[in-house]
């Protein structure tokens, strides 16, 4: 079993449920993108919200993916920077209850929350306030936290950070890891696409995107956006939706369906498909097997409100893995 390290920023989700998209137009924030946001609009945001129903989750892109590979039985680290604060120690509790081990560094700042609305349709939007996230630079990075690890997973969100991204990417690949990349939001990519090609085409193996992000990245669809990125990647994914997902690699293209289940919230969908996938890759599935295993835990996770499955779940997704049920 391969040892998988996920570097990513260290959040707690504030999950608010709406109506309709009324609000996130007053707010404007675009639906189904990320936003970084600073105090001022963070505080902003939170009063108008103060009435409606909301809910604390773990959170953050890699973390859920970590998460997700250590209840699955895989090994894996987390590694991000949080405040000395309540939200922080939940944080770091929610990791090590889910069997990943957190390699966190701390600050003073006050630790990192995403507000995350949920619209009828189960589309997620994300205001999010990195606070002591922020504060990780590639100053804090060295070679010996990849020893003993034998894949790098980094959520595109950290593409803020420049710097900080390029590092922990070349520390890895001189320690012999594969990378992997999630490339986080549409959004993200326009605005770092000349960095982001620049990382991708020279050093990451495998990489995931949805149709958005895809066609951001490449300016086309999802199959001639699939096979640009997988004449960059040693292995190429594609999340089209309700439509499944496309993968390739080398000459290889499979095309996998969803998992069967009524969708209730979409966050963390392509941070669990990225858990089930690497878990896959890790445990010597070949590739086809992997993604199906990634839809296994995506279409479970879209049954839920928030990113947290039941023990009971786990079990049954962890039965079906070992019987062959994906």
């Amino acid at each position: 079993m391969k040892r998988i390290i996920c570097l990513g920023n260290a959040l707690t989700d504030e999950l608010v449920m709406l109506n309709s998209d009324e609000l996130l137009d007053t707010l404007e924030l675009p639906k189904g993108s990320m936003q970084i946001i600073d105090a001022e609009r963070y505080l902003s945001i939170k009063k108008s919200i103060g009435k409606l129903r909301k809910r604390i989750a773990p959170g953050g892109s890699a973390s859920n993916t970590c998460r997700g590979i250590a209840r699955l039985g895989g090994e894996a680290y987390f590694l991000g920077m949080v405040g000395s604060d309540d939200i922080g120690a939940i944080f770091e509790q929610e990791v090590r209850n889910s069997g990943a081990i957190p390699r966190l560094y701390h600050s003073t700042t006050p630790s990192g929350t995403a507000i995350t609305f949920i619209t009828p349709d189960g589309e997620r939007t994300f205001a999010t306030h990195l606070g002591a996230a922020l504060e990780m630079t590639a100053q804090n990075l060295n070679e010996e936290i990849f020893d003993g690890t034998d894949i790098l997973h980094i959520e595109g969100y950290m593409l803020q950070n420049h710097q900080l991204t390029e590092t922990a990417i070349l520390m890895a690949k001189h320690c012999g890891l594969m990378v992997s990349m999630d490339l986080g939001s549409y959004n993200i990519v326009m605005e770092n696409l000349d960095f982001l090609k620049h990382i991708v085409s020279r050093h990451v193996d495998i990489i995931f995107a949805n149709e958005e992000e895809a066609r951001a990245f490449t300016g086309n669809g999802p199959a001639e956006a699939l096979n640009a990125l997988s004449g960059i990647c040693q292995i190429a994914v594609v999340k089209v939706g309700r439509k499944g997902s496309f993968v390739k690699s080398d000459e290889n293209t499979w095309q996998i369906g969803i998992s069967e289940h009524k969708t209730v919230d979409t966050t963390g969908a392509g941070d669990f498909y990225a858990a089930g996938f690497l878990y896959g890759i890790a445990a010597g599935f070949d590739i086809p097997a992997a993604a199906n295993i990634g839809k296994l835990l995506s279409g479970n996770i879209v049954s839920v409100v928030g990113v947290r499955l039941s023990d009971k779940q786990w079990t049954k997704i962890r039965a079906d893995i070992a019987k062959g049920n994906f």
